[in-house]
C-alpha cells in the first residue's frame, strides 16, 4: 500500500526563557490529522535557531527548571564568556549552542490515531533567549531582541488510507453536543493536593483526559492581581493566619459580617512570598501543606492546559472594594484564552458578554443553593431555575449543584431525577454538575464507588450532563473514557497470570511497499484475575446471607465464598465470624452467652458453638460497616435483611448459578475438635453429598490458615487448596515457599503485604506476590473495600485504581472483595483490555510517585518492613481428634478459664510472626484488612 502524507504548520505563541510543555497545544492542532491512521511516524521540525525541541517529563515542572539551570551552567553567557557572536546580546550565541544540543526535530511513532509516547513523556519547547513574557508579545518585529511566534513544520508520514483503531467505536452521548462530557478539575486535582496549587493543576493535566478543563476560582490581591483559590477566606486553606496573625478583618459579604483573612488585604508580592497553601479537608493528605505557594492566573495559563474555566464567584464583593473582575478580564492579553467563564451573578455575565470579543468562550451561569438570593435580580436561585429561558439570553449553559439533578431523600438514597437536564437541553443550554468528590459520603445507592456516581449523571437512559466539576479528575476521566456505556459488555474470562508489554518497531519508506509495524502478541487469553467474594456481596447486604450471595452472583462474581461456622448441635453454616455479635443481633438476644475464648479472639464474644442452630435462626443478620464510626454506614435500609445459609444450602445455590467456583473457608478447626465439633468432616461430607467431589464445571477452593486442615483435603484431587496468610508480610523466604507448596495451590495475602507503606503512601511493591508466583502458586489479594478510608492516597480514594493496581501492576490471580460489582465494572470496560491502544486508560498506582514529592521531614520516619514469611509460620501441628460429646445438653463454657492452654499448641508456630506483625498492622488506616 502506498505511503500517505499529511503536512501542516503550527504556530506556537512566544514563551519566556526556559523549557515549556506544549503537548496539549500540538495535539489540539493535529488531532484531526492523526485520528484516521493506525500506524506511522510524526516528524516535528522547529524553524528556529535559538530554540529547540525535546521529549521529557510531562508532570513535574521542576524538571524543566532544573534543565534550564543545567544548560545555563554548561553554556555560560556574559562579558566573560568566550563567544564572538553577540550582536543580539549576551544570550545570542549561547542560545544557538543550546539549540544544537537538543536539536530542532523530533520523530514520534503513531499508533491507532495517537502519538505513542510514554505515560510521563511530553513535548518540550525550549526557548533559549531572553524576551518579554507571553502577555507582552506585541513588540515590533524589527525590534532588537524581540521574539516571533515559533513556527512548527509538522510532517506526518502515515501508512494506510483509513486504518481503523482497534479501540471500540465511540458511543453516542446524550450531551447537548453529542460529545463526551467534560471533566472539569476544581482547583486542579484538589482531592490530593492543596486546592489551586501547582501540583494540583499539573497532576490534573497528567492524570486526566487529554481535554481536561482546569477550573480557576478568581480572587484578587489588593493591587489587583488575579489568582486562583476556592473560597473567599484564606483562613483554612493557607498559612496566612500564622504569617499575618494581626491581619484578620471583618467585611460585609452578601449583607452579612464575615470575620477572617481576605486576599484584598494583601499585595500579590505579600501573598506570593509569605503565604503557602494547605489542605483544608482533613481526610486528605496534609503531606504537601506549606510546600506550595499561591498560584496566579498567569501561572495556570503558562501550563498551556487544553481548556481553562474561569469562575467569578465574588464579583460584587470585590467591586464594592474597588476591584473589578470585568476590567481585569478585559485587560488580559489575547493569549489568555478561556473556554468557559462562569459567575453566580447575572449582571456580570451580561455586561462582560457584551464586551468580551472572544467567540469561543462560553458563558455559564452558576447556581448556588436554591434559597440563596442572586444579587442582580434579588430572586432566589430556586426561582431563577424555573425560568431557564431567560438564562439562555446571556449564557450558553448552567453549572448547578448535583442535587439539582439527582436529589437525595432524608435517608441519603436517590430520589427520582428532576427534569432539569432535559429542560435545559431543549432550550439549547448545556448543564454542568458540581459537587463531586471521592472522599465525601455519597448516596447509599453508589455503594461508596465514586465512579458509579459519575455514571448516574452521564450514562443513564434518559440524559447526560455536559460536564462534571470534580476534586478528583482522574476518577471522572475513567468514568467517561472507560466505564460509561460498558455495563452491557460481556465479562472477559478470568485467568491466572498475564503479561502486559508492548514492543513497537516502525519501518517507514518513501517507496510504496515497505511500511509496517511489528507488535508481538501478548498473552490475552488470561485476561484478568478472579473476582472472589468476601462473605458474598457483603458491602451491599449482611454478609453470608442469601441476599448477599444472590447479589454477588448478579454482580458477576467468579467465586462465591462461605466461611464455615459450627453451631452447638453440629450444623455447618456460613458466617463472617464465629463471634455472632459482629454480624447478627446476638448481642441483644443472647448477652448471657458472652464469653472469652482466647483461641478465637482476645475479647468477649457470643460464639456460634455456644448456640444451637434453632437459637441462631431466631437472630437477624446485621450488615457489617467497618467504617461506621466515621459516618460511612453500609446500605442501612437493608441492614437486617436476608436469611442465614447452611453449608448445604450455600452449595445448592452455587450449583444452580453460573459462578465459576466456590471457596470454602475453614477456621478454628483445632479448637472446634476439642469442643466435639468436626468442621473438617462436616465440610467434606457436605461437599461430597452435593456432588462437588466429582464436579467438573465449578472449581472448589478450600481455604484455611491451618496447614493441617489443607492436608485433610488433599484426598480431593479436583479441589484447590488456599493457605490464608492473615498477617502482613514483606515477602517469603525460599524455605517457606517450598513448605507452602506442600500444602497449597494458592495463597491469600493481606493487602498490606503487597506494598511497603509510609504515612498512607506506598513506597514500593514488596516481593511477596512474585515470590509465590515464581513457585507456581496463585496469589489472591484481599480484602478490597470501596470506602475511601480503606484506600491509601496513591489510589486517589478510588477503589477502581486499587483494582487496576492489583490486576495490571501486581498481577494478582484473584481479588477478594466486599464489592464484586466494582471489580466487574472495570473488567467489562475497554480499559481492562491490554490489547487496546486507547487514548486514555485508568492507570495503576505507582509506588513512590507521591511520597517522593513530599518535602523532607513532611512524613514521620517510616516503620520497619513487615517480617518475612518463614517455615515456622506455615506448618501447623496435626489436627486433634474430635472429642466425643457426652450429652447434647452439655453446658457451654462461660469464660476463658479452660481455654487458655490450647492456643500454645495450635498456634505456636505463628507466635513469632504475629508479634512482629502487630505494629505493622497499625501502620495505615488505608490498608486495613
Amino acid at each position: 500500500m502506498a505511503a500517505k502524507w499529511a503536512q501542516k504548520t503550527v504556530v506556537v505563541p512566544a514563551h519566556r526563557r526556559g523549557c515549556h510543555l506544549i503537548t496539549p497545544k500540538i495535539l489540539r492542532e493535529i488531532e484531526g490529522d492523526l485520528a484516521g491512521f493506525k500506524c506511522g511516524l510524526a516528524h516535528f521540525f522547529l524553524q528556529h535557531t535559538s530554540a529547540s525541541l525535546t521529549i521529557n517529563e510531562n508532570y513535574d515542572s521542576d524538571v524543566q527548571a532544573d534543565t534550564e539551570t543545567f544548560l545555563n551552567r554548561i553554556v555560560p553567557e556574559g562579558h566573560d564568556a568566550p563567544w564572538k557572536h553577540t550582536m543580539e546580546g549576551p544570550d545570542d550565541m549561547p542560545a544557538h549552542i543550546k539549540s544544537s544540543m537538543f536539536g530542532c526535530a523530533l520523530t514520534i511513532p503513531i499508533t491507532d490515531g495517537r502519538l505513542n509516547m510514554g505515560t510521563w513523556q511530553g513535548i518540550w519547547l525550549c526557548e533559549h533567549r531572553d524576551h518579554a513574557s507571553p502577555r507582552k508579545i506585541g513588540a515590533s518585529p524589527d525590534q532588537m531582541g524581540a521574539r516571533y511566534p515559533h513556527m512548527f513544520l509538522i510532517l506526518l508520514l502515515l501508512h494506510g488510507a483509513n486504518a481503523a483503531s482497534n479501540a471500540p467505536a465511540g458511543p453516542k452521548w446524550q450531551t447537548l453536543s453529542g460529545r463526551p462530557p467534560q471533566v472539569i478539575a476544581r482547583g486542579g486535582f484538589s482531592g490530593l493536593f492543596p486546592d489551586s496549587s501547582q501540583f494540583a493543576y499539573q497532576f490534573a493535566l497528567s492524570t486526566s483526559l487529554p481535554d481536561v478543563v482546569l477550573f480557576c476560582d478568581l480572587q484578587f490581591s489588593s493591587d489587583g492581581m488575579g489568582f486562583c483559590k476556592t473560597g473567599l477566606l484564606l483562613d483554612n486553606s493557607t498559612t496566612v493566619s500564622e504569617t499575618f496573625p494581626k491581619m484578620q478583618k471583618t467585611y460585609k459579604v452578601h449583607g452579612e459580617d464575615v470575620l477572617g483573612w481576605f486576599s484584598l488585604e494583601f499585595t500579590a508580592d505579600q501573598l506570593a512570598q509569605n503565604v503557602t497553601l494547605i489542605q483544608n479537608i482533613f481526610s486528605r493528605p496534609s503531606t504537601f501543606d506549606g510546600a506550595l505557594g499561591m498560584y496566579m492566573l498567569d501561572d495556570v495559563v503558562e501550563l498551556h492546559p487544553p481548556q481553562i474555566w474561569l469562575n467569578v464567584q465574588y464579583n460584587s464583593f470585590f467591586l464594592e472594594n474597588k476591584l473589578s473582575s470585568e476590567d481585569y478580564i478585559l485587560a488580559l492579553p489575547k493569549e489568555f484564552s478561556f473556554t468557559y467563564i462562569s459567575s453566580t451573578e447575572i449582571e456580570f455575565l451580561k455586561s462582560l458578554g457584551g464586551k468580551l470579543k472572544k467567540g469561543k468562550t462560553k458563558f455559564i451561569f452558576r447556581f448556588l443553593n436554591e434559597n440563596v438570593i442572586e444579587p442582580s435580580t434579588k430572586k432566589t436561585y430556586g426561582e431563577l431555575l424555573k425560568d431557564l429561558k431567560s438564562i439562555k439570553e446571556f449564557a450558553a449553559g448552567i453549572l448547578v449543584p448535583k442535587t439539582y439533578i439527582w436529589p437525595l431523600n432524608k435517608d441519603l438514597y436517590l430520589s427520582p431525577p428532576t427534569s432539569l437536564v432535559k429542560d435545559a437541553h431543549a432550550l439549547g443550554l448545556e448543564v454542568y454538575a458540581a459537587g463531586f468528590a471521592n472522599d465525601i459520603p455519597l448516596s447509599y445507592n453508589y455503594s461508596y464507588d465514586p465512579s458509579a456516581e459519575y455514571l448516574q449523571f452521564i450514562d443513564n437512559q434518559e440524559f447526560s450532563v455536559d460536564g462534571v466539576l470534580t476534586d478528583f479528575p482522574p476518577t471522572a476521566s475513567g468514568a467517561v473514557a472507560c466505564l460509561a456505556h460498558s455495563k452491557g459488555n460481556p465479562l472477559p474470562p478470568p485467568g491466572s497470570k498475564y503479561e502486559s508489554f508492548t514492543i513497537m518497531m516502525s519501518f517507514v519508506s518513501l517507496s510504496s511497499s515497505s511500511s509496517s509495524t511489528y507488535s508481538p502478541s501478548t498473552n490475552l487469553e488470561d485476561i484478568r484475575p478472579l473476582i472472589i467474594t468476601h462473605n458474598g456481596a457483603s458491602g451491599m447486604f449482611a454478609g453470608s446471607t442469601d441476599l448477599a450471595y444472590e447479589q454477588a452472583i448478579k454482580d458477576a462474581a467468579d467465586i462465591i465464598d462461605c466461611s464455615v461456622r459450627m453451631s452447638k448441635d453440629g450444623v455447618a453454616f456460613c458466617m463472617h465470624s464465629a463471634d455472632l455479635s459482629i454480624t447478627t443481633t446476638a448481642a441483644t438476644a443472647f448477652v448471657s452467652k458472652a464469653s472469652t475464648v482466647q483461641e478465637i479472639q482476645n475479647k468477649s464474644g457470643i460464639y456460634s458453638f455456644d448456640l444451637s442452630w434453632s437459637e441462631i435462626q431466631t437472630l437477624k443478620p446485621e450488615i457489617l460497616s467497618p467504617f461506621a464510626q466515621a459516618g460511612l454506614k453500609r446500605n442501612p435500609a437493608v441492614k437486617n435483611a436476608g436469611r442465614f445459609m447452611t453449608l448445604p444450602q450455600f452449595l445448592d445455590m452455587a450449583k444452580a448459578s453460573n459462578v465459576s467456583g466456590i471457596l470454602v473457608d475453614i477456621e478454628d478447626a483445632p479448637y472446634l475438635a476439642k469442643r466435639g465439633l468436626g468442621v473438617v468432616e462436616a465440610v467434606s461430607s457436605a461437599l461430597t453429598k452435593a456432588g462437588y467431589d466429582k464436579e467438573t464445571k465449578q472449581q472448589v477452593y478450600i481455604q484455611s490458615e491451618d496447614s493441617s486442615v489443607l492436608s485433610a483435603f488433599k484426598k480431593f484431587s479436583g479441589f484447590k487448596r488456599v493457605l490464608n496468610l492473615e498477617v502482613e508480610i514483606s515477602g517469603a523466604s525460599k524455605p517457606s515457599v517450598d513448605d507452602v507448596k506442600k500444602y497449597a495451590d494458592a495463597v491469600r495475602i493481606h493487602r498490606g503485604s503487597v506494598a511497603q507503606i509510609n504515612g498512607y503512601f506506598m513506597t514500593h511493591f514488596t516481593s511477596t506476590v512474585s515470590s509465590f508466583q515464581a513457585a507456581n502458586l496463585s496469589v489472591f489479594v484481599g480484602v478490597l473495600k470501596n470506602e475511601f478510608m480503606n484506600l491509601g492516597f496513591d489510589f486517589f480514594a478510588d477503589p477502581t485504581v486499587e483494582i487496576v493496581t492489583y490486576s495490571s501492576a501486581v498481577l494478582a490471580d484473584g481479588l477478594v472483595t466486599d464489592y464484586p460489582a466494582t471489580a466487574a465494572s472495570y473488567f467489562r470496560s475497554p480499559c481492562s483490555d491490554m490489547s487496546l491502544n486507547l487514548s486514555y486508560s485508568i492507570l495503576p498506582a505507582q509506588p513512590g510517585a507521591l511520597v517522593n514529592l513530599a518535602a523532607p521531614g513532611a512524613l514521620a520516619p517510616a516503620a520497619g518492613p513487615a517480617p518475612l514469611l518463614e517455615p515456622t509460620d506455615v506448618v501447623d501441628p496435626p489436627l486433634p481428634p474430635v472429642k466425643a460429646v457426652i450429652t447434647a445438653d452439655a453446658p457451654a463454657p462461660t469464660g476463658a478459664a479452660d481455654n487458655t492452654t490450647s492456643a500454645a499448641g495450635s498456634n505456636a508456630g505463628r507466635n513469632g510472626i504475629l508479634g512482629a506483625a502487630a505494629a505493622v498492622a497499625l501502620l495505615s488506616l488505608g490498608f486495613l484488612h
